[in-house]
């Protein structure tokens, strides 16, 4: 029994060893860095200064493969079926926490794949035409509650953050809106700004130059601290509307058998990344900013996104279309 237990012990620290040489050779070949979305947006921008990074720090090339298609599900379907070796990681969003939730689907981001790191972290900005009588968000609670259901808001589509994130607003203040869908912000934009909608929450970088050219008014941002981009923007709590703190993100997962040797070192790399000079510098303007946080960070985060869209989920009376 005895020669056993040390033979056991041997074969595992020989499977340790292994891990760690793994990890230490990491990567053999160019890497690859599945994007869910369409190229040209906030996230693929993250993501090519993140790979960018990653090519300089592991000396090899490394791909990003814009992917878009059912909520992120396209993309999760080719991590899943990736080797899993860390050569092949994914970049999302809380829209893939999300559609779980929502729709048929046989994938989770926790359960089924492996967290790395939360790479950024960005709020939303309160927008309304200025033809709309409210100068506060406070304000835009009131004419809500005074005008059940006539306020329509715009979102990039069901499930999407920014409507979940409106509709946290509606559970947190009482009041009922009118969500109108579109298949992505900038169809919505254009009915925004002709006041033929009534506010939305958006990104800061999509929306500030609007802002400041006076085509759209700045409410509040959806993050507990003010935005460093837009400093002069009260937080929902700070403009008297508590209870609405919403912060969008972007993270890496990949498969989930890659070794935690191999995540731990990815995950290293991203946080050095996202807090270059230059990389914060970009990330500032556009109203985000770097976290990098351990594996375990990320997945707790994961976990708290997800219990939180499906109490609003819930409450909401919210159902895919």
């Amino acid at each position: 029994m005895n020669t056993l237990i040390r033979l056991a012990a041997v074969v595992a620290g020989f499977a340790a060893l292994n891990i760690v040489a793994h990890a230490q050779n990491f990567p053999t070949r160019p890497m690859r860095v599945l994007v869910p979305l369409a190229p040209g947006g906030g996230m693929d921008s993250v993501t090519r200064n993140v790979a960018a990074s990653f090519a300089e720090s592991f000396g090899q090339t490394v791909v990003v493969d814009n992917r878009p298609g059912a909520g992120s599900l396209v993309s999760m379907e080719m991590l899943h079926d990736a080797a899993p070796d860390g050569h092949t990681l994914m970049m999302i969003s809380a829209t893939t926490v999300i559609y779980p939730l929502l729709y048929k689907s046989k994938l989770d981001p926790v359960r089924d794949f492996a967290p790395v790191s939360q790479v950024t972290a960005q709020g939303y900005i309160l927008v309304v035409h200025p033809s709309l009588p409210v100068k506060t968000a406070l304000d835009l609670v009131k004419h809500a509650k005074a005008n059940p259901e006539k306020l329509t808001y715009a979102s990039s589509g069901i499930g999407s953050p920014i409507h979940m994130t409106t509709e946290l607003m509606g559970i947190a203040t009482g009041t009922k809106l009118t969500h109108v869908p579109y298949k992505g912000m900038g169809a919505a934009y254009t009915d925004l700004l002709g006041g033929r909608i009534s506010f939305s929450f958006a990104t800061i970088i999509s929306s500030q130059a609007h802002v400041k050219n006076n085509r759209l008014r700045a409410l509040a941002v959806s993050t507990a601290k003010r935005a460093p981009a837009m400093p002069e923007v009260p937080t929902m709590a700070e403009a008297g509307v508590p209870g609405v703190v919403v912060v969008n993100w972007y993270g890496l997962i990949a498969p989930k058998a890659t070794p935690k040797a191999v995540i731990e070192r990815v995950a290293t790399e991203a946080a050095k990344a996202v807090k270059a000079p230059t990389m914060e510098k970009h990330l500032i303007t556009d109203g985000s900013e770097g976290v990098g946080s351990t594996p375990a960070e990320f997945t707790t985060h994961i976990r708290a996104e997800s219990e939180q869209w499906r109490r609003v989920i819930k409450q909401g009376g919210i159902k895919a279309q």
